[in-house]
This record gives C-alpha cells, structure tokens and sequence, in this order.
C-alpha cells in the first residue's frame, strides 16, 4: 500500500486555535494513566496540536479511574476531565501487522514531530524506531517505561518487567527514603508523584530532541525509565553511599541536617511546618521563641547532625514543639513570618479552592468536559509565561471525537474510506 510516501505533511496547528510556545508542534500520544498523558497535557497546553490515540471501543482506561463522575448515561473520571483537556482522541488499532492499521499510522507519524509511547512491547506490534525514522527522520520519539528500553542499556529481563507508579517509587529508591523509621514501614507518596515525575523529565527531553531535530533535521529516540525519574531526585543520597558508604534511610517530618525543619501540630489541631535553613535564618527562629542566640547558638543547636541531636538541639525541638502547640496555626504562622522565618501550614484542597492567593494568581479555570457537556472547574497551568501563556481550547474529549476529522483533514481519506475502516473495527 504505502500510501503515505506520496502524503504532503499538513502544518500544524490544523485541528486547534494557534497559541503558545509549541505552536507548530504536533505530537502523537498512544500511551495511557499516567505518565504518557500527563506528558502530552503539559505539552498541549502550551500550544502543541496532540493526537490521543485510544482503542476504538474501549477507549484509554484513564477514563474510567475513580472517583467516577455519573451525569445519567454519561460518566467520566475526574483525572480524565483534568488531564485530557486540549487534546484530540483518535480510536485506532496499533498492530502495524494489519496493513490498513499500518497505513494510518505511519501516516500520522510522517505528520507528526513527536511520538510518545508507553507500550513497552512496541516491537511486538510491528513497530520500530529504524522504520518510524525512514518514515520521518525528524521525528522525537519518546519511549516511556518503568526499566527502561534495552537499547540504552541494562538487563533485558529488567526492561521488559510491567510497572505501575509505586513500582517506580519503590525499584527508584524513593519509597525507601520516604515515611517515618523503623518500624514504621516505608510509604508512597500519593497522586502517581512518580507518573508525574517521569512526565516531566520526558517533556524535558522531547523539547531538547525537538529543537535538535529543528535545527538539524535529525530526529533521536528518548528513554525515560520510571525508576531513574525516580532516583535523579533523592539529591544527594548516591553521593552519599559512594563517597561516605552511608545508606540514607527514613527520618519522617524532620530535616536531618538543621534545625528548625520539621512539621508541628498546633492547638487548632493543624500542622505548620517550619523550616530555617542557615545562621541568618536560624537567628531569626530563636529571636521568634525568645530565647538566647548566644546560649542556643547555631553551631550547638542547629547547623548540623550533631548539633540538632544534641542534648541542647534536643532541648530546643522540645521548645519550638511547645511553641507551635501553645498556638493556632494561622496566629503561628503570621508571627513567624512578620520576623522572615519561612514556615507554611499543611493545607488541603478545599483550603486551596478558598484561597486568595491561588485565585489572584488565576490557578483555578473553566472550561466545558466534552464527555459530560457541562462547565467543570480544574487547576490551571505552571509554569506562567509572560509573552505565550497556556490556554485551554477544549475540554477533555469522548471516545474519538476526532477520528474522522482526523483522518480526513490530515491523512486525506474520504468519507467511504473512513466508514470502510470502521467496518474493519480498526478505528
């Protein structure tokens, strides 16, 4: 068939308004929950024209991840309403075995900048990086797993295990670090912080590819594995096992280093967390509780691990416990901060809905959810720009909203093909 070689690439955008720093940029998603999506969200909203691919008549399973929105026959995850807004869905079967499925999809790859995947096993479905890159040899194309790919490296047997975003945490070295100590076991962090990790890492390294391939003409495959998302940010945690033989373990709500780092409860019965790094700083925290500088000074009862276990650094955690205790959180945390000590309180999302602060800074926006076809509210954008903010186009689609539009307006099939396709089961 090979259809594709006479097809003339349509410019983006083609399917979406023209706004933001990737305009121009189409990108070619056929991953799912969570790491893959989020990736291409963070992309889209910056003006990236992407194409969700989900499998016809089941759609992405992200869709369906409690908690559930039901509108009578209508029904839709709440992850999906945040994360799928901007973003066209395609329904298409990914076996390039099939030719007709071969056809399609080489076809959006030649009109395409970007592919990002999390299939893993994309060679089993007749899919490779030498044939995508004949195809279109400035293509980014982004392989997200949780071990990596094998072609950069490691065990293969490593490479091909499935993994899920705790799997990351705990094979990354996070989950280890992470909790209260022994014997308190070790914990996650909650929300797919790893998915979201992972995402932001390859959205890194598409940008990076991207402007390469622009400048070039040469396109590259990136490998971004869960597990080294993951370890890239334990800071200084493989230094010290390499150069000090030490194992960093679990301290719980307590900066081991200096103090005051640590969450205390407040008469309220919330939490505010204090943190002042530094001579200055800690100077600050103790003219804060009145005491003596020059008893509780920063070498003896602050500034390193000796100093803040201690009998003296002890003594001062027990009164800065009290402190915070004796006190209200908003009362605590207005003090501190009329003297410059750093210092927040552990705020929910209600308390964030209800913020000034966020809704000055315009984090929360509107927009219509396809699925359900009403107005929903969700958290806007970071980073802000200047010159070429983020912007919602549309809400998260339904199941391929866009197919047809798709196929037509860049790929060129008629109306009788297109219905041919479906009759295949194929889109």
């Amino acid at each position: 068939m090979e259809r594709w070689k006479e097809l003339v690439r349509i410019p983006a955008p083609a399917l979406m308004p023209t706004y933001g720093p990737l305009t121009g940029m189409r990108v070619l998603m056929t991953g799912s929950i969570v790491a893959a999506p989020f990736c291409a969200s963070l992309l889209a909203e910056f003006g990236a024209e992407v194409i969700h691919v989900e499998r016809p008549n089941i759609g992405d399973p992200y869709r369906e991840q409690a908690p559930v929105i039901k509108r009578g026959e209508r029904k839709v995850s709440a992850g999906w309403i945040q994360e799928a807004r901007n973003k066209l869905s395609l329904t298409l079967e990914i076996n390039l075995k099939i030719p007709e499925c071969k056809e399609i999809f080489l076809s959006l790859i030649k009109n395409c900048d970007v592919w990002v995947e999390n299939m893993v096993w994309t060679e089993k479905l007749g899919i490779t990086e030498q044939m995508l890159l004949e195809v279109n040899p400035k293509l980014v194309i982004a392989h997200i797993s949780g071990f990596g790919r094998p072609q950069f490296g490691g065990l293969p047997e490593e490479c091909d295990r499935p993994s899920y975003d705790p799997i990351g945490q705990a094979e990354g070295g996070y989950m280890h670090i992470n909790g209260f100590p022994e014997p308190s076991p070790p914990s996650h962090a909650a929300t797919f912080i790893n998915d979201y990790m992972t995402a932001m890492f390859a959205t890194n390294g598409i940008l990076m590819a991207y402007i390469h391939a622009q400048k070039t003409g040469l396109g590259q495959a990136i490998d971004i594995a869960q597990i080294e998302a993951m370890s890239k940010v334990l800071n200084d945690t493989f230094v010290q096992y390499f150069v000090l033989g030490k194992v960093r373990e679990r301290k719980g709500n307590k900066v081991a280093i200096f103090q005051p780092g640590n969450l205390f409860k407040t008469k309220d019965e919330k939490y505010l967390y204090i943190g002042a790094y530094g001579p200055a700083v800690y100077g600050r925290f103790i003219k804060a509780l009145g005491l003596d500088l020059n008893k509780y000074t920063h070498e003896a009862a602050g500034g390193s691990v000796e100093a803040i276990n201690s009998e003296m650094g002890l003594e001062l955690n027990r009164i800065a416990t009290e402190w915070v205790a004796a006190r209200e959180a908003e009362e605590g945390k207005q003090y501190l901060l009329s003297l410059k000590v750093p210092c927040g309180i552990v705020r929910t999302s209600a308390d964030l809905a209800e913020s000034e602060h966020y809704q000055k800074r315009g984090n929360f926006i509107e927009y219509e959810d396809e699925t359900l076809g009403e107005i929903v509210k969700g958290f806007g954008f970071c980073p802000k720009m200047s010159e070429t903010p983020a912007q919602i186009w549309r809400g998260a689609p339904t199941i391929g909203q866009d197919t047809d539009t798709i196929l037509n307006t860049l790929l060129g099939y008629s109306s009788r093909e297109i219905s041919s396709f479906r009759e295949l089961g194929i889109i």
